[in-house]
């Protein structure tokens, strides 16, 4: 009876109900089988809630991010790109995927897609490709969108194994020692760094690929203007 909250919480989520309502429900429901008191139960979830508030810190960047391009944030964007020469899209992409890896090899995050990709890379590529083609189709924008996430991506998972004091590294130092293999932190990181450059280099060949197709479909299209023109 005691795991009649996580019954509770399936049900409710397989409904499609208010997923607040159904986490609380599911809390009083263990509460009260397991015998605590209304006043426990409440007592014990707002612990919890307290412990745990730094997880919704995350909610935040939503409204930023919002009032970031209802005041111009593509714009201003696309004028930071216009004043460096010879940025493309896949070499701010490129350029991000390696500060990524260095800085998460180092221990030291950047944020994540909420908080650094989506409100300033993400623009920051589109922009670059505005500012070399003009106005681009829906499915290029969506596309570039999808390669600054990939970026990060690429960035955070392939790179974070090179810093020694990194979760998965304990993870598998303490998984293998309790099966009795010795394994040396450090060895490990040093086999991550080469990981970490392989996909370094085949996500620099996807961008310029990416570079090329863009380049190659809106010359063509510059090109049949120009002759109709």
């Amino acid at each position: 009876m005691e795991l009649i909250g996580i019954l509770i919480i399936i049900a409710g989520f397989a409904l499609k109900l208010d997923t607040i309502a159904v986490v609380v429900t599911a809390g009083l429901a263990t509460g009260l089988v397991a015998d605590m008191g209304i006043g426990e139960i409440l007592s014990t979830l707002g612990e919890g809630f307290i412990a745990n508030r730094a997880t919704c810190l995350f909610m935040l960047t939503v409204p930023i991010i919002g009032l970031c391009e209802r005041y111009g944030l593509k714009a201003k964007a696309i004028m930071l790109i216009k004043q460096v020469k010879g940025l493309s899209t896949g070499k701010i992409l490129s350029g991000f995927t390696f500060i990524r890896e260095v800085t998460i090899g180092m221990g030291v995050t950047l944020g994540g897609h909420p908080q650094f990709v989506r409100p300033l890379v993400s623009p920051m590529a589109e922009g670059a490709a505005v500012v070399e083609y003009g106005e681009l189709d829906e499915e290029d924008i969506d596309k570039i969108k999808a390669y600054s996430a990939a970026s990060d991506n690429i960035g955070n998972f392939c790179g974070q194994n090179m810093f020694m004091a990194n979760a998965g590294i304990l993870l598998i130092v303490s998984t293998l020692e309790g099966l009795g293999m010795k394994v040396d932190a450090l060895q490990l990181s040093k086999v991550a760094i080469i990981i970490a450059v392989i996909a370094l280099v085949l996500w620099v060949g996807q961008n310029i690929l990416l570079d090329k197709k863009l380049k190659k479909k809106y010359s063509s299209r510059k090109n049949n203007v120009g002759g109709a023109a």
